[in-house]
């Protein structure tokens, strides 16, 4: 049983570069894989492993600078959802593109998951989801707006191009595990707002403590792991990935004609170049290989 655990933490690191080798040979040592990221502001990311072994590095992440209050997420895999370790280093843990932004300084009203409920079904309340269409595309909450951004970058434009909509309004956003809301609450506070809420811990959250009969969200939730999406109670959700760009597939999406296993699916088929598409083919069937030889290919 693979314990995965979804974290971030905004912290000031001074030198973000000083604290990566120490980081991946904790993960190493204790058999840890997935991917964290560290920048100036703090850490994210996944990771997977044994109870002993997560626990270990949890540890280590807390004795960071400005880390001693990390909070994480936590579910269950029957088998290793990551193939390796990646400790990277990045301008941001995520990126918004905003310098001004600093989710240390405030941040919006955190909602518990018991509380959300009633907060998005307040009709003077306006419910943002703030992650990128493909993960929209197969869920969010009920009469949640979609901005159809393709990256969080995009957010702040979209905002300025539709927040006259929005006026009068209290404004309730929420993500995945929470820390693309700690800069999206933070930018609108700075842009002249003052009701400004998110989700507490973030859909994963909501799905492992809301019952699902109690549950206003739809579909899926879609993770960055080879689980790819998963529902009410964190339980995997059964859909597969797109080989070239990794965004989630339905057996729908299966049939399509544009949909080539390992290679491209309708969302992709006219963003990759020919020798793309054959790197992309090659890759799969190395996967395949290693498969049949009952090891795991890094690049699956």
């Amino acid at each position: 049983m693979q314990i995965i655990a979804a974290l971030y933490q905004f912290a000031r690191f001074a030198d973000p570069a000083a604290l990566q080798p120490g980081l991946l040979a904790e993960c190493q040592t204790h058999g840890v894989k997935g991917s964290l990221l560290l920048a100036p502001e703090g850490i994210n990311g996944t990771i997977a492993g044994t109870r002993d072994g997560i626990d270990a590095v949890l540890s280590a992440i807390r004795a960071l600078p400005g880390c001693d209050g990390l909070e994480w997420k936590e579910s269950q895999a029957d088998t290793p959802p990551f193939g390796r370790m990646k400790v990277r280093l990045k301008r941001e843990i995520v990126t918004m593109g905003q310098p001004d932004v600093d989710p240390l300084a405030r941040v919006g009203h955190y909602v518990q998951p018991a509380d959300w409920n009633a907060l998005i079904s307040d009709p003077d309340t306006v419910v943002i989801d703030t992650r990128n269409d493909y993960e929209v595309a197969i869920g969010t909450f009920q009469g949640a707006v979609d901005p159809g951004t393709r990256s969080f970058g995009e957010f702040p434009d979209w905002w300025q191009a539709h927040r006259d909509q929005f006026a009068g309004k209290r404004v309730a956003m929420f993500c995945t595990g929470g820390i693309r809301c700690e800069k999206s609450t933070n930018y609108l506070l700075g842009q002249g707002l003052n009701e400004v809420f998110h989700l507490k811990g973030g859909i994963l959250k909501y799905l492992e403590d809301v019952p699902e009969g109690e549950s206003l969200w739809q579909g899926q939730c879609f993770v960055f792991d080879d689980r790819v999406s998963v529902g009410h109670g964190l339980q995997p959700g059964g859909l597969g990935a797109c080989g070239a760009c990794r965004r989630p597939v339905t057996p729908a999406d299966q049939q399509h004609p544009d949909y080539e296993e390992g290679a491209s699916c309708p969302a992709c088929v006219n963003e990759y170049s020919q020798s793309d598409r054959a790197r992309f083919r090659e890759r799969h069937r190395q996967i395949g290989l290693a498969a049949k030889r009952g090891v795991r290919h890094f690049g699956s």
